[in-house]
């Protein structure tokens, strides 16, 4: 079953869940990791920047629904 959260900003829940779970499992600094990928080619600049305008949105999200 889909989240409907996680449709609106358009991810994969499958893969992103993936992804969380091999970071985690990999350990190390979150920031060289995602810094890598980027040098490597693995994530474009544009892939990079959009991920982090969803991570933005949705932190937005979620203060909102602290504040009520």
């Amino acid at each position: 079953m889909s989240n409907p959260m996680f449709n609106r900003f358009g991810f994969n829940q499958n893969n992103f869940m993936q992804s969380l779970n091999q970071l985690k499992s990999q350990g190390g600094d979150p920031n060289q990791m995602i810094q890598n990928m980027l040098n490597s080619g693995r994530v474009s600049q544009a892939q990079y920047n959009m991920a982090v305008q969803k991570a933005q949105q949705i932190q937005q999200l979620l203060s909102l629904g602290v504040r009520r």
